[in-house]
């Protein structure tokens, strides 16, 4: 268990607890994504537990517990590997956990641009198909994953976003090992349910903030998100 430790987080009880149960949702034999089953098997998953999702106390904490993932992991090689933030807050469709987790990226942003500036390997704007979120001057994808999901990959037992390594990313797509493990994952995922997930775009073709809440958005959905250090905001 990862030993962050601030007013924003659960005690010691709810963090085994969530992470149990987080751990168990991904270790079901049906549990479409690979790439979390193996850094499982592995002991590659680093875990903090949360009060709720998009609330302002949140955002440092988070913050500090990525940067300390990213201090561990600074070549974090082909093995995947994660950082899991799960949250206390309820959802009630995926529209408000959509909402709730473009509120809590942003407020991230907002206490991480007074420490760091963005990565420059990928773009801020969100709209761009080269964006990826920037953390303690580290690149990560987010996935959102919460129990009101239309989708059963991402249907988890409480609001959790998996941060994964933007470069990580880029090493197995430049090796092939992405392809592959997209493929498997697609499989699973049509065997789980029927078919494969309309929101996942290749890596890199399409600016992956369309992906991260898993809803299926609009062709002209805005992401609310914006870089405020190019605002000066």
């Amino acid at each position: 268990m990862c030993p962050f430790s601030s007013p924003a987080q659960n005690t010691s009880a709810s963090n085994h607890s969530a992470r149990a149960a987080f751990e168990a949702f991904i270790g079901e034999a049906e549990f479409p994504c690979v790439g979390a089953r193996s850094a499982l098997n592995r002991g590659r998953l680093r875990f903090a537990h949360f009060h709720a999702l998009g609330d302002p106390s949140v955002a440092g904490p988070l913050r500090d517990a990525l940067a300390e993932f990213s201090e561990e992991f600074p070549n974090p090689g082909a093995q995947p590997v994660s950082f899991i933030a799960t949250f206390d807050a309820t959802v009630s469709s995926e529209r408000a956990f959509e909402s709730q987790l473009w509120r809590q990226l942003q407020l991230l942003h907002d206490a991480d641009r007074l420490l760091s500036q963005w990565n420059a390997s990928v773009s801020s704007n969100p709209a761009d198909a080269e964006f990826s979120m920037s953390v303690a001057g580290r690149a990560f994808f987010v996935v959102g994953m919460h129990p009101a999901a239309s989708r059963l990959a991402r249907r988890s037992p409480a609001p959790t976003l998996v941060f994964n390594f933007h470069d990580q990313f880029v090493s197995m797509k430049e090796s092939g090992k992405y392809g592959s493990m997209q493929k498997a994952i697609r499989g699973r995922d049509i065997a789980l349910q029927g078919s494969i997930n309309p929101v996942l775009a290749r890596f890199g073709e399409a600016s992956e903030a369309r992906q991260y809440s898993g809803r299926a958005v609009e062709g002209d959905w805005v992401c609310p998100f914006s870089n405020r250090e190019s605002a000066n905001v």
